[in-house]
């Protein structure tokens, strides 16, 4: 099924378009990768597409009746809404009816002999009814609890990782004809990376995606779409596939171009001959030649790459970092239980873990940032350490570029030699214009590159990078590893970006569980190989849901976006019994997060070594709660077969 057609669209802003006749269709079935440089047009691209942009000129035809969800690469406002009113305005023309039903039925204070409340109730079911809707009210419950999120609470309490996956939850709901993502991975953790590959290539519709995740990427597209220059190149199949038939276009590009050239420089020679040949000169040859320097003059060469260099400071000591018997807590979720490293001159060391697992927290530790809660963190000798999250944190939007990186200064020192700033920034694709406006004016990646520019100007003999990656075009993420590969220093690296892992790190420090923190030899999927598992912990600020039950939710729930059938008919229920369903339901939720945190607890490793009272108190408590969940249990039985 035809979604899209674009004929010969046009669209700049400045001297050169982002859209130069673009032409291209969009199936249904279709899952496509959009690559392209910082600065290409992809985001425009798709904004476009929805109709919040509109070309200068050419046509845009769109299926009747298609429905688009789109998932902004900024996350969402930290405002009063639920996650629940958050993911339900998703759905166009109903989504309001379910957020009043879902406050009407979670509010334990509402007088239900009001005949009020009660008309206002009947008239929402009936809506709901006649709309097909309970079907999306119970796709909207299965979603929060397959992403593992709290259906009341507030999206101002959420971090970013938990705000991403309201998003995602937020973009699927809707079961639109094409979904549209934009760097959907930036601020998820591998296990919920995994669950959207799983999602994506389950969806039945086209779906979209601009990402700099090149693992991502390889594993649901079945097209790629580049914009180069202001035009595409389309290629039906995976990302790898896809890099050798560019190189192979580019090759092709390139012996044009040189054979053009070459025409057009010996045309030049002859218009330039003496007299003699300018009596006998072909008007036809001169009108050639004037198209050629025309054609040339038009041509757009190939946009640069970022080229930066590391000059390396003098060796560290041997033992770089040792860590003995640390432990650590976050209120009460363990972090760390006596964990012991010692990390070598020349180590890279990758930290692996889902969101709120403490892969930070332990990196701020080693570096004597944070005091553990016990045990001993020795630093080695003569350490030149370079920091990205350090540098990110110290970004003054008003501040320009230039004064950022060389503080107001014409000349910095690159490897023992005075370098021009601007030049050097040149090397990181900043053009010189750009070096004199703010920091805030400069998209993500740029300003990841301004911090690299900042970071790899100084020497340095150990390098720790707290997620390097995100907002990077892939180029220049590729440039990026190769400095790190010639890099003899020390490695200590937190990424999601498993790609960017396996390509490297060379040993890792997994979080497999709460205070659970294993080595391991070689990258990400060495550790897959070695039958490493992760837990997907809920992020630290999200208190309703304790992170054991979420991270047993999240190892045993199916990935596959539920679509239960619509009820029909009259409700099973009288008011009056639903409303005890509901509440029961409530209950039992409490009660099995109650439980999983606890049993989260008894399960950490030393915990019977305890205090033999305490002990106790749990085994009797844990008791009690499996006791009265059986309880609510049979009772909601009872009720749902009345």
């Amino acid at each position: 099924m035809l979604l899209f057609r674009l004929s010969n669209l046009q669209l700049a802003f400045g001297d050169n378009p982002l859209l130069d006749g673009v032409s291209m269709t969009i199936h249904k079935g279709e899952r496509i990768g959009i690559l392209g440089q910082n600065g290409a047009g992809k985001s425009t691209f798709m904004k476009v597409l929805m109709g919040q942009i509109l070309a200068d000129s050419g046509e845009l035809w769109r299926a009747e009746s298609i429905r688009l969800a789109y998932l902004d690469q900024n996350l969402p406002a930290q405002d009063e809404q639920t996650i629940y009113d958050y993911i339900a305005s998703g759905i166009e023309g109903l989504g309001d009816i379910l957020k009043r039903y879902h406050a009407l039925t979670h509010n334990d204070d509402l007088d239900w002999s009001d005949e009020k409340n009660l008309n206002e109730m009947g008239a929402l079911q009936k809506q709901i009814e006649e709309r097909d809707g309970w079907a999306f009210e119970h796709k909207i419950e299965g979603m929060l609890d397959m992403l593992s999120l709290p259906a009341d609470a507030r999206m101002k309490t959420l971090s970013g990782g938990s705000r991403r996956r309201a998003s995602l939850g937020r973009a699927l709901i809707s079961e639109p004809d094409l979904l549209m993502l934009d760097e959907p991975t930036n601020h998820l953790d591998i296990p919920t990376i995994e669950w959207l590959e799983k999602a994506i290539n389950d969806f039945r519709g086209a779906v979209l995606v601009i990402t700099h995740d090149r693992q991502f990427l390889q594993k649901i597209s079945n097209r790629i779409v580049e914009l180069d220059r202001g035009h595409i190149r389309s290629w039906d199949g995976d990302y790898a596939s896809f890099l050798v038939f560019r190189e192979q276009q580019l090759a092709a590009e390139e012996k044009t171009n040189m054979e053009f050239d070459k025409r057009l420089a010996e045309e030049e020679v002859w218009i330039r001959q003496g007299i003699k040949a300018r009596r006998t000169r072909n008007e036809g040859r001169v009108r050639a030649l004037k198209k050629m320097r025309d054609e040339r003059s038009q041509r757009r060469e190939l946009t640069g790459k970022a080229s930066f260099s590391l000059e390396q400071a003098g060796s560290s000591g041997k033992i770089v970092i040792e860590a003995t018997r640390l432990n650590h807590q976050y209120g009460n979720k363990a972090i760390l239980n006596n964990f012991s490293t010692k990390i070598l001159r020349g180590d890279r060391v990758g930290f692996i873990g889902a969101n709120g697992s403490g892969k930070t927290t332990l990196l701020r530790i080693l570096l004597g940032e944070i005091q553990p809660d016990s045990g001993d963190v020795k630093l080695g000798t003569n350490l030149e350490i370079l920091y990205f999250d350090q540098l990110r944190n110290k970004l003054d939007p008003e501040q320009t570029v230039i004064d950022f990186l060389s503080e107001g200064r014409e000349f910095i020192e690159i490897n023992g030699k005075n370098k021009h700033v601007i030049s050097y920034l040149q090397e990181f694709l900043f053009l010189p214009r750009r070096t004199r406006q703010p920091i805030k004016s400069l998209s993500g990646g740029e300003q990841n590159r301004l911090i690299l520019a900042k970071l790899f100007s100084k020497p340095a003999n150990m390098i720790v990078l707290d997620e390097p990656t995100n907002d990077l075009d892939m180029e220049t993420l590729e440039l990026l590893e190769e400095l790190l590969l010639e890099f003899s220093g020390t490695l200590l690296i937190v990424s999601h970006d498993r790609k960017f892992l396996d390509n490297v790190i060379t040993q890792c420090i997994v979080f497999e569980a709460p205070g659970v923190v294993q080595e391991y030899v070689g990258g990400y999927e060495d550790w897959l190989r070695q039958g490493g598992k992760m837990l997907s912990f809920e992020d630290e600020d999200v208190i309703s849901k304790p992170a054991a039950t979420i991270a047993t939710k999240a190892a045993t729930t199916t990935v596959a976006i539920p679509a239960p059938a619509p009820k029909t008919g009259a409700p099973k229920h009288s008011q009056k019994v639903q409303r005890e369903l509901d509440q029961i339901t409530r209950q039992i939720e409490k009660l099995e997060a109650e439980i999983g945190s606890l049993e989260a607890l008894m399960a950490a490793p030393g915990f019977y070594d305890e205090d033999p009272k305490i002990v106790q108190s749990s085994l009797q408590k844990l008791g009690d709660l499996q006791t009265k969940l059986e309880d609510h249990y049979a009772r909601w039985e009872a009720l749902e077969s009345a």
